[in-house]
């Protein structure tokens, strides 16, 4: 089975309990990964991690270099990759504290570097993109979150939205009218490179507020930092789950 890598998102920029054998700067055709790749053992098993706005989380979605963090994971060993993820709730079920598992998206970004095949050196590449998430490693995360007790909702629309500013009132309605069910700010390009690259990919999202304009006033900070330190415990129980099952999973290969 391919070596697992996460993808940290806000709330998660340090894997607890992921025992360091390494790290690893990993010099891509593309530039620097946000940060070094860390090589470890969690929950005994190999795991690589890579927090998607660098280590202290000084990197903004619409800067984060995606080529250079999916390449350095490939270079590293990894074949499949869990991005996790903070997003807003568009979907009445999915409320603050929910974690999602989409199975869709719509890509709302504009001026990202969004694919390898690019520049005169380069042939033209037209990957199927019908179905953006690895579907054995979404089911992977639901069979966890169910045999932990974790509830999980499994499928949904992701909007990947420019950023940083939130998005406002009426551009939520839009998404809303699109068939969006959460919005976020890193979904794109992370898959589509994710595909480009032969990578197994799959989002765990957890919502952190509600989406502009569907909870009562503004959205503020300390609502998502407090949504994100409770929810990201559920999180990371859920990734210990799935990291020990698959563990089993390649014992009886």
């Amino acid at each position: 089975m391919a070596g697992l890598a996460v993808i940290g998102g806000s709330g998660l920029d340090r894997m607890p309990g992921l025992a360091i054998s390494g790290r690893e700067r990993v010099e891509t055709p593309y530039g620097r990964p946000s940060a070094p790749v860390i090589r470890g053992r969690y929950q005994g098993q190999e795991l690589l991690f890579l927090p998607r706005h660098g280590e202290e989380h000084g990197i903004a979605p619409h800067e984060i270099n995606y080529r250079a963090n999916l390449w350095a994971l490939r270079e590293a060993g990894a074949g499949q990759v869990i991005a996790v993820a903070a997003v807003g709730g568009i979907h009445p079920a999915m409320g603050p504290g929910t974690l999602v598992v989409p199975d869709q998206l719509i890509d709302y970004t504009y001026g990202r570097e969004h694919t390898y095949h690019a520049g005169d050196q380069n042939p033209v590449v037209h990957i199927d993109f019908t179905f953006p998430y690895c579907d054995s490693l979404r089911q992977r995360l639901i069979a966890a979150g169910q045999g932990a007790g974790i509830g999980l909702i499994d499928g949904g629309t992701y909007a990947a939205t420019q950023g940083p500013r939130l998005e406002t009132a009426m551009e939520i309605r839009r998404l809303q009218r699109d068939g969006c069910d959460l919005v976020g700010m890193t979904g794109m390009p992370e898959a589509a490179l994710a595909r480009e690259l032969g990578l197994c990919y799959a989002c765990c999202a957890l919502v952190v507020n509600r989406a502009a304009g569907l909870g009562s006033g503004e959205i503020t900070m300390e609502e998502i930092e407090a949504n994100l330190k409770s929810g990201m415990q559920r999180v990371q129980e859920l990734l210990s789950v799935l990291s020990r099952k698959m563990g089993t999973e390649r014992s009886d290969e």
